[in-house]
């Protein structure tokens, strides 16, 4: 019997190996790009590596080429921008697996241990690196992406992600993952996998043991099969009976539902077919719609929308979540009357993270939330009142759950709709006499402004006329000085206040003695005609925002260049954290970081002319009298380099705040900001600087030990004996390590680090800062 299984073993691997011999091998040297030759395909054609279209550039995976949809199975660095036409996929002569730069620049993109003889894209779908006894080094079928294919295990410990979209292949927000207890779990992707309370999928075979792998045969079947190949349980009958020929893959598409598709070979239309799912319902997946939203089926499609009384955070993506469209600060009365009313929500279901729980009837539970001013929603099931804070997260339309969601809502806010008939009929009245008493205002406020916007521009004009034509316009607002009105001002430019990357600043005064400003000499600056120069300075003077420093005017005489600021006479962010006695309180701390990322927003998104800032760090962080944060040196790196677009070869910025980006020559982003704000978070969070070698040798690395404190869960390490509230710690320190991401397109916009802060929107669980490797 033995002799027998062996000779059947021979000649099983014999035409294994006969069938991977015919499979047209990949030579050292051999080559793809965009422009040509853009993929390599499988013998039969079924399958094609390389190169497909992304946005509007490139990403390098596979896909099945016979069917027109050109479905993709797999990619790689999928959640890299896409690439430009001018790179190159290369098998390099020393048997490497590279992305090549237009500079030159090579990335590789396996992680494989030993070098390639040659490669091969087989007809089962799998990408193939051989060594020179034909022995697979490295292939795609053990880096599953959100697909796998038949004969493609998925094994114990392995995952799949899902895609952003049905078109972006980046990372999404769900995960299938094959436990080390042997079950086969689906969970939204920033849950840790031990939450098992927010598994929405699972096989039920958690005490199977370790070393159990998914597996999907060729005729459809998926079993969970153990090491020995001992069929633990078949999720979905025998598959395929008949002999009809068909393709299958197994998904987890980007809306969080696990499917398995067919289609059959000689099949002409695109189209394929849903064999089997464990999900019933659009809704199933859990956090498909983001904070204080909720998941409800409608055309056999997933809608997210918002409870009463709030609205979308962006009407454009419904699956950000929802703010609420009115305050709800403070009591339920005001100057004895009621400002605050309920609304319920029937059969849905939500994250449960009660602060009190009571047992109380329906009634009394409604009645307690509205009197009680930090509750905000509650969830009544079962006789139960559980009270809740903002946000929820994780709702959903569940048919049969008998719970009830009480949210409060603000009296007056545009979802309100339980309001009294007495109140309407008031209000109405309020509204007819208040409005015509409006109307009457508002047209003897009409005829005064008319008469001052008459004289006003009257005279403006002659003010203008008496000037002449000195292209001196534009600084009504921003000053023209010359050298000599800034040396006076200065005192001879003798009392210096600071030293920076873009010059010397001096303490001066002017109107008179009646106004203390600071005075930037600048160094070293490329706009050197004085038109150029005044061009960047209108730019810099249109910028307004209550946390950038205020540029009240500049001088451009001869080789001359300053700048005249509002004086900041608290001195900097790094003064207050490293060297004042008093040290921020945490609530000081939570303010500075929320304002400085705000300043940063207004520049990136908000201001007239986009401003990469190019050195944000403590030094250039001012406060005034009220220990107002402001960002000072904004625009001044446009003065040192006029394409903020294009890669440089002199680094901008300060060491340890420097984005990994300008190291590698690489395009200099919005993201490079969003790095050195990152670094900074993490130093307001500790109250320390990012390298401090005098500390033990585990945390001289501010960003390496934070990482690990928080991968231990041991934040507290971090605060010391400050007393700080844990939740909004570890929210500081998530969007600080998820800021600080080596890869640019990892890092969030400011937009979203101001709504992480802000509490609006959930921060997934941050990976490692600096990956131990960029291969996939």
């Amino acid at each position: 019997m033995v002799s027998i299984f062996l000779y059947l073993l021979l000649i099983t691997g014999f035409s294994a190996a006969i069938a991977q011999q015919r499979n047209s091998s990949i030579s050292l040297g051999s080559s793809l790009s965009p422009n040509a030759n853009p993929y390599w395909l499988s013998d039969s054609g079924q399958f094609a590596f390389g190169f497909y279209k992304k946005g509007d550039g490139f990403a390098i995976g596979i896909w099945l080429e016979k069917i027109r949809q050109k479905t993709v199975v797999w990619t790689a660095n999928r959640d890299n921008p896409p690439l430009s036409r001018n790179v190159t996929l290369l098998l390099t002569n020393d048997g490497r697996l590279v992305l090549e730069q237009e500079q030159g620049q090579q990335t590789a993109l396996t992680n494989a241990l030993f070098s390639a003889s040659y490669a091969s894209m087989l007809d089962t779908g799998n990408f193939v690196l051989y060594n020179s006894s034909s022995n697979i080094i490295w292939q795609t079928f053990d880096a599953p992406t959100d697909t796998i294919l038949p004969g493609q295990p998925l094994l114990a410990g392995n995952k799949l992600f899902s895609s952003s979209s049905e078109t972006n292949h980046a990372r999404g927000k769900f995960q299938l993952i094959m436990q080390h207890d042997g079950n086969l779990v689906q969970y939204p992707s920033d849950i840790p996998p031990k939450a098992n309370d927010y598994a929405y999928w699972d096989s039920k075979t958690f005490d199977a043991g370790d070393n159990i792998s998914l597996n999907l045969g060729r005729n459809g079947q998926l079993s969970l099969i153990n090491h020995t190949g001992f069929n633990i349980k078949n999720l979905n009958g025998q598959g395929n009976t008949s002999h009809n020929f068909s393709l299958y893959r197994l998904t987890l598409d980007f809306d969080g539902i696990l499917r398995l598709y067919s289609h059959g070979l000689n099949q002409d239309d695109d189209d394929w077919s849903i064999e089997w799912s464990p999900s019933s319902s659009n809704c199933d997946p859990i956090g498909l719609c983001g904070l204080n939203a909720y998941c409800t089926v409608q055309e056999q499609k997933a809608v997210c929308t918002c409870p009463p009384g709030f609205d979308f955070l962006d009407r454009g993506q419904p699956d950000l979540g929802c703010k609420r469209n009115s305050s709800t600060d403070g009591c339920t009365s005001k100057n004895g009357e009621t400002v605050d009313t309920l609304q319920e929500l029937e059969s849905f279901e939500w994250e449960d993270n009660p602060y009190s729980t009571l047992s109380l009837t329906k009634t009394e539970c409604r009645d307690d939330c509205l009197k009680d001013c930090e509750c905000e929603a509650a969830l009544f099931k079962d006789q139960h009142c559980r009270k809740q804070k903002l946000p929820l997260r994780y709702g959903r339309k569940r048919q049969g759950n008998a719970s009830t969601t009480i949210f409060k809502v603000r009296f007056g806010s545009s979802n309100t709709t339980q309001v009294s008939k007495g109140r309407k009929k008031q209000q109405g009245m309020g509204v007819l006499f208040g409005g015509i008493a409006l109307l009457a205002f508002a047209l003897g406020i009409l005829v005064i402004t008319g008469i001052l916007i008459y004289r006003c521009r009257v005279w403006e004009y002659k003010k203008i006329k008496n000037k002449g034509n000195d292209g001196l316009i534009e600084e009504v607002s921003l000053r023209s000085y010359t050298y000599g009105e800034l040396e006076k001002a200065t005192n001879g430019f003798r009392d210096e206040v600071g030293k920076g990357a873009f010059g010397t600043v001096f303490k001066g005064v002017i109107d008179n003695g009646k106004t203390v400003v600071a005075v930037k000499r600048l160094e070293t600056v490329v706009a050197e005609s004085e038109r150029e120069f005044r061009n960047e300075m209108k730019a810099i003077g249109r910028t307004h925002h209550k946390n950038l420093v205020k540029l009240f005017g500049y001088c451009h005489d001869g080789t001359n260049r300053l700048l005249v600021y509002e004086y900041m006479s608290n001195g900097s962010l790094a003064d207050f954290l490293f060297k004042s006695r008093r040290k921020p309180s945490w609530e000081e701390k939570t303010g500075i970081a929320l304002n400085v990322a705000r300043g940063i927003l207004y520049l990136h998104d908000e201001c007239e002319n986009q401003i990469i800032h190019c050195d944000i760090k403590p030094e250039n962080i001012l406060m005034d009298e009220q220990k107002c944060t402001k960002i000072a040196d904004f625009g001044l790196a446009k003065l040192l380099m006029p394409n903020q677009t294009r890669t440089y070869t002199g680094i901008r910025g300060t060491r340890g705040y420097v984005a990994p980006e300008w190291h590698r020559y690489l395009p200099i982003t919005l993201k490079a900001d969003v790095y050195s704000f990152g670094i900074m978070l993490l130093e307001i969070v500790c109250g320390r600087r990012n390298v401090d070698v005098d500390l033990p040798e585990e945390e001289v690395v501010l960003a390496n030990w934070v990482f690990d404190c928080f991968e231990a869960g041991e934040l507290d390490r971090l605060v010391k004996d400050e007393q700080v509230e844990m939740n909004k710690l570890e929210r500081m320190v998530r969007v600080g390590l998820w800021c600080i991401q080596e890869e640019p397109s990892f890092r969030p916009t400011m937009k979203r680090v101001v709504l992480m802060l802000e509490g609006t929107v959930e921060i997934p669980a941050p990976p490692s800062p600096t990956p131990f490797s960029s291969a996939m």
